[in-house]
C-alpha cells in the first residue's frame, strides 16, 4: 500500500509517473493530472492533450488561447 501524493488515499494499486526530474505516486489519472499537467498560459486550465507551444517555451491548450496570449509564432505540439 501507497498512499497517493495529490489526496492522501492509501491504495493498494498506486502508479508512479516519472517527467523529468518529477516523480509522483497517485492512486487516480486525476490526481496525477493535478500534480503533472501543465497549465494554460492564458486561461489556466490543465492540458491534457498535446496543447500548443509558443517559441518562449509557454504552453496554451489551444491555438486561440495562443493567439490571444500574444504568441504569433505557436507551434503544435502533435
Amino acid at each position: 500500500m501507497a498512499a497517493c501524493d495529490i489526496c492522501g488515499n492509501e491504495y493498494d494499486k498506486p502508479f508512479t509517473i516519472t517527467q523529468g526530474e518529477a516523480r509522483g505516486v497517485f492512486d487516480s489519472f486525476e490526481c496525477a493530472a493535478q500534480a503533472m499537467a501543465p497549465r494554460c498560459g492564458r486561461c489556466e486550465c490543465r492540458i491534457l492533450g498535446h496543447g500548443v507551444e509558443s517559441v518562449s517555451g509557454a504552453m496554451y491548450c489551444c491555438a486561440h488561447c495562443a493567439r490571444e496570449a500574444g504568441a504569433t509564432q505557436a507551434t503544435d505540439r502533435v
